[in-house]
């Protein structure tokens, strides 16, 4: 295997691999990590992937914020220190159907645990200060050029069964691999500021504790002018539209940040950067043995925390996939279903969550205002204060080929929370009869929860996943004591916490299931 690009998905790609005993070398052209405070809002889900590749205790330990400190967000009209504001509540509406709570931390700290971690796994190979130049595919193979810059060049060829590009919204993987994107530009710049302010922090007391502050200027259609604490006292982040041309030393940022807040305050500036704000998802993520995942398949704006959860998701359904074509018992249709599953949930973060959140903003903002209507703005605004994204925000692969779900099934982001174990989408916890939650069982192929079922049913579904070499985990317990929640007593969980199949009796084919599951069908 090779893997281009080592930000956290390509390095958390690496470990997943790795963790698998696949042979992999990693090729990224860093050799320092980046120090600015990036891809921080980490979800439960993310967390739990570091849970199953053993780095979760480390990683939070490596936060710069408060250990429990509350983390959610708070809007406001015009700018901080508007009279219109609200704090909705954030990801603890969903806490009770993951096993670990969201976390707050940098991504320069996540990669460097990840990279930690990655010189402990004797199967990868990694190429800091190289980057591909190259790439030509045949057959059975694929061949990566790439070179060391530095004096003296030096340049490589490597040759592996796959290669996947983790190497950023600008992919040349993808590019020389023919695959194309589409989405919504929205041709505006965007201004990424590192800045240090006491006054910031203090005038922010005005609110309960929170790690992101928004302010809805109507002069800006619906895109945010946005703070995000890097630590609680000084550090911050903020995003905000600039004009065309900006560069870093034409443009008053100072007074763009006074905008933002509502008042004049000093702030230190550590890092000025821009971006594009689009919205852009792969026609498809696999083209023959050339993968894409992370940025190089889904490009946008930093807005809600899709962008690296999604990233890592891509590779925690990737790497068990091409895991198991590597060792002979996955299916030609497996890797196909990696494409299946995760292009269709970005398609719909990026139109109906991320576009259409700008494009409702900046309606909303043209239609109402106090100066216009003072109690229709406020009739709106109270309804927006009670909106949010987050519990319907449940990506699942119900409609998937080697999921056994609903005959109407698709595959997306749109979902609900609940704790059936429903083919397609991410399990739950529960705790077992020993005090332990049923993640903690979890094997490294797939695990089958018997809970008050036939022993005939287990034993026949273990047979056949013996016969196609398929690697699985039984977990036996009684269907009491929380795990009729699941409402199977059967339940196929995927190497990725996602359930492959569910029911109270073995299914009438037992050997179709399996085989279907692991894309032999």
């Amino acid at each position: 295997m090779v893997v281009v690009g080592g930000g956290p998905v390509g390095v958390g790609l690496a470990v997943e691999l790795g963790l698998r005993g696949i042979s992999t070398t990693l090729v990224e052209r860093r050799t320092e990590l980046q120090q600015i405070p990036k891809g921080q809002n980490l979800t439960q889900r993310t967390l739990e992937h570091f849970y199953f590749w053993g780095v979760v205790d480390e990683l939070r330990a490596s936060r710069a914020m408060p250990n429990n400190y509350p983390i959610g967000g708070v809007t406001a009209y015009k700018n901080m220190m508007s009279d219109y504001w609200y704090a909705p509540p954030g990801r603890e509406v969903v806490r009770k159907f993951y096993y670990e709570e969201n976390d707050r931390i940098p991504q320069y700290a996540l990669e460097r645990v990840l990279r930690k971690k990655l010189a402990m796994l004797p199967s990868v190979t990694t190429m800091y200060g190289y980057t591909a130049k190259d790439i030509e595919q045949g057959d059975n193979r694929v061949r990566a050029t790439v070179a060391n810059e530095a004096q003296p060049y030096e340049e490589s060829v490597l040759e592996a069964d796959y290669l996947v590009g983790c190497d950023g919204g600008h992919s040349l993987v993808r590019e020389q691999s023919g695959i194309k994107r589409h989405g919504s530009n929205f041709d505006q710049r965007m201004l990424l500021a590192v800045l240090r302010s006491k006054e910031l922090h203090e005038a922010f007391k005005r609110f309960p504790e929170r790690t992101t502050y928004r302010a809805m200027d109507p002069d800006f259609q619906g895109y945010w002018m946005f703070f995000g604490r890097v630590d609680v006292g000084e550090g911050w982040f903020f995003h905000a539209p600039v004009p065309t041309g900006t560069i870093a030393d034409n443009y008053d940022f100072q007074g763009l940040l006074n905008r933002a807040a509502g008042f004049d305050f000093k702030a230190e500036l550590d890092h000025v950067g821009f971006w594009d704000l689009s919205v852009a998802v792969a026609d498809e993520y696999q083209a023959n043995r050339v993968l894409i995942a992370g940025d190089a398949a889904h490009s946008h704006p930093p807005y809600g925390g899709y962008g690296l959860n999604n990233g890592l998701e891509d590779i925690a359904n990737l790497g068990w996939k091409l895991a198991a074509v590597l060792d002979g018992w996955g299916g030609a249709k497996l890797l196909e279903s990696y494409s299946e599953e995760r292009q269709p949930v970005f398609r719909d973060i990026g139109e109906d969550f991320i576009s259409a959140g700008i494009n409702a903003d900046r309606d909303f903002l043209n239609a109402y205002s106090p100066e216009k209507d003072h109690a229709a703005f406020e009739r709106e605004w109270e309804k927006l204060r009670h909106s949010s994204s987050v519990s319907i925000y449940e990506p699942n692969y119900e409609g998937s080929s080697v999921v056994i779900g609903p005959p109407d099934g698709v595959c997306g982001a749109h979902g609900s929370h609940t704790f059936d174990s429903r083919p397609g989408h991410h399990l739950p916890p529960q705790r077992l009869s020993s005090g332990k939650e049923v993640q903690t069982k979890f094997g490294s192929g797939f695990t089958l929860l018997a809970f008050g079922a036939s022993e005939v049913a287990v034993a026949a579904i273990e047979a056949s996943a013996k016969s196609h070499r398929v690697p699985l985990k039984i977990v036996r317990d009684t269907f009491e004591g929380g795990r009729d929640l699941y409402k199977s007593r059967l339940t196929l969980v995927r190497p990725d916490q996602y359930v492959a199949w569910a029911g109270d009796f073995a299914p009438q084919d037992i050997e179709g299931m399996i085989k279907r599951v692991v894309g032999a069908i």
